[in-house]
């Protein structure tokens, strides 16, 4: 179906004029899951500029999600992103997962099902193995790219449950991090080797020898959150890297439950939220298995 251009306007302006009875909403859909072709290109940017003698064409559906089922909770997918849940004891990439697979393998495989071959995923972020939450993929490596690009605008929310209680109900922790020969982190000092990290706290609740945490990172070194914790006398609870109680083989206690970015395509702002995981809270005097 070819549109026609009346005036200078916004590709969303044209739609809405074309389908009156569509709401803002749904026109910015139909033009982020690539159904508009703008002179011969698709284009996914509702904001995009067009003018008499361009050539717009609707085109009905491009690609429609089957009802497949994922392999982990699934936040949010389209043609172009997707963000899931990542359980607790899983790497993001590589083969030391459980059964020797990953996150990325496991709903790679199901992209591709999913799409009949049609579809990969790229990594943008990840999370350490023992901790849980929000990560997002893309479907190409051009987007990939941008939203790696655009990842200083990105915010992150972790819960994170600690032993001991920080001194005060919020602040901020700055440290250099820089890897020792046993593959831990540590704060040092300014060198070729140390990358600045930044880490911001807030206090939820506090409880005998306990503390709940809203952790914010500025930045995303290598196990920063455990490490900046850990130092301020506060170790995540199961961490015994970074000197928690090892009394238990527990579950480490931080989780990835926000996360917000926009939209590589379509520049659109989004959000996502991950409950706290089930027990996250409780701590019974027995060891733990990641589930």
């Amino acid at each position: 179906m070819i549109i026609e251009v009346p005036e200078l306007m916004t590709l969303s302006e044209l739609l809405l004029m074309e389908f009156r009875e569509a709401s803002k909403t749904t026109v910015k859909k139909i033009i982020s899951r690539g159904n508009v072709k703008v002179n011969g290109k698709m284009n996914t940017n509702p904001a995009t500029k067009v003018k008499p003698g361009d050539t717009i064409e609707y085109i009905k559906q491009v690609f429609q999600l089957s009802k497949i089922k994922p392999p982990f909770p699934v936040s949010y997918e389209d043609n172009f992103i997707l963000v899931a849940e990542k359980p607790a004891g899983m790497l993001t990439v590589g083969d030391r997962g459980l059964g020797g697979t990953s996150f990325y393998k496991e709903l790679l495989a199901y992209v591709k099902e999913n799409s009949q071959g049609k579809e990969r995923l790229y990594v943008v972020h990840r999370l350490d193995r023992e901790v849980s939450g929000l990560l997002v993929f893309t479907k190409t490596e051009e987007l990939q790219q941008i939203l790696k690009n655009d990842w200083k605008n990105t915010k992150k929310l972790y819960y994170a449950l600690v032993e001991g209680s920080p001194p005060e109900d919020k602040g901020t922790i700055r440290s250099w991090l820089v890897q020792g020969n046993n593959q831990k982190m540590f704060s040092g000092r300014v060198s070729e080797n140390s990358k600045l990290a930044v880490t911001h706290y807030k206090v939820m609740d506090r409880t005998d020898g306990y503390a709940l945490l809203e952790v914010e990172l500025e930045t995303g070194r290598k196990n920063q959150i455990r490490v900046h914790l850990s130092e301020m006398n506060c170790p995540v609870v199961g961490d015994r890297k970074y000197g928690a109680d090892e009394t238990y083989e527990r579950r480490i206690r931080l989780h990835a439950y926000y996360l917000a970015i926009h939209h590589p395509s379509t520049g659109e702002a989004m959000e996502f939220k991950s409950k706290m995981p089930k027990a996250f809270l409780v701590l019974k005097p027995e060891d733990e298995k990641y589930k």
